[in-house]
């Protein structure tokens, strides 16, 4: 696919995503929908990918959805859009779904402005780190709509049920530091280190880990948020690790702990998955 709303750039194992409508301060639209879905599935397809960010580009990460068709926006009954109440689905839903599915581990370089969909869809993604310039809001009140994108899911259980009440309740755009102290970014930085830290730690990750280990253990975090016991994480957890260990990168971790060297990992999560993988049911879109 030829890219128009965002840019794909792979250098050394990381990926770098970037929202590409700095005119629009990268509002969010069908196409930019369509353009993120198609790269989340071309970098699990490649192990060269190890680690993924996504930033915008300009002085803003996303201001949400583009609402310069008017007051119809939202309204999936005009312009001739042929939705139903049991047919349409969210278009941010979709990529909040498909960053959740994702084989590798995304950081979130929130670079300015990130309101409505423009934060929602950050949610999925495993690690937040917010430009000092950022202001963030989940703004649907004051739009009369609703939040999207998965996010009555995902922010309760990023920052708990009071504070996204909050946030969800009054819509009111707040600061970096704010998202700091509740935890929905994990380090505020002055913004010209802001892609330097999310580099190095995408860095870390590729430079010092088994591809496998961390697709693995990627899933194996985000679904037990939903089990109602911790058996269900043991279970899961021993067939991860019996897996594992007996896997020729369990080997050489070994080895190159013993020997002081650093490992060279050969796993591929495009093809050495274990059989049981995904030990979860696949969800369907229903009415």
């Amino acid at each position: 696919m030829d890219y128009e709303a965002i840019t794909y750039e792979l250098d050394a194992g990381v990926l770098t995503l970037t929202l590409n409508r700095p005119e629009k301060l990268n509002a969010f639209t069908a196409r930019m929908c369509i353009e993120l879905l198609d790269a989340f599935d071309r970098a699990d397809a490649d192990d060269n990918v190890r680690a993924v960010i996504i930033t915008g580009a300009g002085r803003a990460f996303c201001a949400g959805a583009d609402l310069s068709t008017g007051g119809d926006t939202f309204d999936n009954t005009a312009q001739g859009r042929r939705d139903t109440l049991e047919t349409h689905r969210d278009g941010g839903g979709l990529v909040s779904l498909r960053i959740f599915e994702s084989k590798k581990p995304i950081i979130a370089a929130i670079n300015g402005p990130a309101v409505g969909v423009g934060i929602t869809m950050t949610l999925p993604m495993d690690i937040r780190i917010a430009s000092s310039a950022a202001r963030m809001g989940f703004v649907f009140a004051r739009r009369g709509i609703v939040p999207e994108a998965c996010s009555s899911w995902f922010l309760p259980r990023v920052v708990g049920i009071s504070q996204a009440t909050e946030w969800v309740y009054t819509g009111r755009v707040f600061g970096a530091d704010e998202a700091l102290q509740a935890r929905l970014v994990s380090r505020v930085v002055p913004p010209e280190q802001l892609m330097q830290t999310a580099r190095a730690l995408a860095r870390e990750i590729a430079d010092n880990t088994s591809a496998m280990s961390v697709t693995l253990s990627r899933q194996l975090l985000w679904r037990m948020l939903g089990a109602d016991h911790p058996m269900e994480a043991h279970q899961v957890d021993s067939k991860c690790i019996y897996w594992m260990g007996r896997s020729a990168d369990a080997y050489e971790g070994v080895a190159a702990f013993l020997e002081k060297r650093p490992a060279r990992f050969t796993m591929r999560p495009s093809a050495d998955l274990p059989p049981f993988y995904p030990w979860w049911p696949r969800r369907q879109f229903t009415a």
